[in-house]
């Protein structure tokens, strides 16, 4: 990984490169911080298990984006809720809640795109490191450590997980 903080200078995360760190029942892989994008951005890799949902959540200080580049998600942004399967890229305004569920049988693969960047850390601190390759052990949400993440990152846990539909 090339030095994020040379502004002058390509950053470059190679395959496999980034902070990996087990976040509710996913793996996200930290590609680039705020402080390495001059505060523009942070992305994040992000693998989610089939079924899996965050509480319905809103951020205040960014905007959220996904590129999905495996399986199927089914988003809830404010009043609307739609698909967002392989190839799609979706963003969500900031101050509007929001959340998802993995509806494919297989993981989603998918880019989380901050905006402007910072809130990436949100998900190291209400995380953990990842200690192997692969999905966290199953256990419960951590939901305390959720919370109190998302009063230091200026966002809220605003309702449940979202259900399925998938049969």
């Amino acid at each position: 990984m090339s030095n994020p903080n040379d502004n002058k200078r390509a950053m470059v995360v190679e395959p496999g490169e980034g902070e990996a760190v087990w976040f509710l029942h996913g793996r996200m892989t930290i590609k680039a911080t705020a402080e390495g994008t001059n505060g523009a951005f942070g992305l994040t890799e992000v693998v989610i298990p089939p079924g899996f949902s965050p509480p319905m959540h809103v951020h205040h200080r960014e905007d959220e984006s996904f590129y999905v580049l495996e399986g199927e998600l089914k988003v809830r942004c404010g009043d609307d809720t739609f698909t967002a399967k392989a190839g799609t890229f979706v963003t969500m305004p900031r101050d509007v809640p929001h959340g998802f569920i993995v509806e494919s049988g297989t993981p989603v693969r998918m880019l989380n795109l901050m905006t402007p960047g910072g809130g990436e850390g949100f998900f190291v601190d209400a995380g953990r490191p990842a200690l192997a390759d692969g999905m966290p052990p199953a256990g419960p949400l951590e939901i305390d450590r959720l919370r109190q993440a998302s009063v230091k990152y200026g966002s809220e846990i605003v309702g449940p997980p979202l259900t399925s539909t998938a049969h």
